[in-house]
């Protein structure tokens, strides 16, 4: 039987949460890294709370200094987030520069420490033409670069690379995942904007994987 040897990056959002559900029984801990952003303090909320009922260590890592030194429309408060969804151009300006290799390699340095084989995370097709550091380009190399700098040859594993938020939401829903336990508004706001692109995404996935979506949304006004 193999035991948990797993460590997730694990942000409290739709995709990353449905991956700890997923991988329950490999994961070891979870990271959850406060950088800044608007909605981290409400995500890290649930991943916390999901990381306790499945018994499951949760760590907190603060990287807040990239708040104060790099430049992302999600760190600069809910006013500077443009609304639309993920093709139009301006969700660009939400990019945190290579925030998920940071993230990875500080990782990939606790998983070494505690003796665990491997580091995961949850990217996704969905957003590959936005964010670089989320395409399979990436990952390959960065996987890469993790194996050759531990002595353990850590691994780097992303499951959901070549799956659609659709695809994370209807796995979720099989797995029983209660998605009103996690957040995912990039403005940060008590209840989800509805119209920035995670917002819509969020609305679109659960309502093509058939999930009566618990989300309370500021702007019901919005269509899918």
């Amino acid at each position: 039987m193999q035991g948990k040897e797993y460590l997730l990056v694990l942000s409290g959002g739709m995709d990353s949460v449905t991956m700890l559900y997923d991988y329950r029984e490999r994961i070891a801990a979870a990271v959850t890294f406060q950088y800044g952003s608007n909605h981290n303090r409400r995500e890290a909320h649930y991943a916390r709370l999901n990381c306790e009922r499945l018994g499951i260590e949760w760590i907190e890592i603060d990287l807040t200094f990239m708040a104060s030194h790099f430049s992302s429309s999600l760190l600069e408060g809910a006013d500077a987030i443009p609304e639309g969804s993920y093709d139009d151009e301006n969700m660009k300006s939400t990019v945190v520069p290579f925030r998920n290799g940071i993230m990875l390699a500080a990782a990939a340095g606790l998983a070494e420490s505690r003796g665990l084989k491997a580091v995961m995370i949850a990217n996704h097709a969905g957003v590959h033409a936005i964010y670089p550091d989320c395409r399979e380009t990436f990952v390959k190399a960065m996987g890469s670069a993790i194996a050759a700098g531990t002595y353990d040859s850590i691994e780097l594993r992303a499951p959901y690379t070549l799956l659609s938020k659709i695809q994370i939401a209807e796995k979720g829903k099989e797995l029983g995942v209660d998605y009103g336990h996690t957040y995912s508004c990039y403005k940060g706001g008590e209840h989800h904007c509805g119209c920035c692109g995670t917002c819509i995404e969020r609305r679109q996935a659960l309502a093509e994987a058939g999930i009566a979506d618990p989300t309370i949304y500021e702007d019901d006004a919005v269509t899918i």
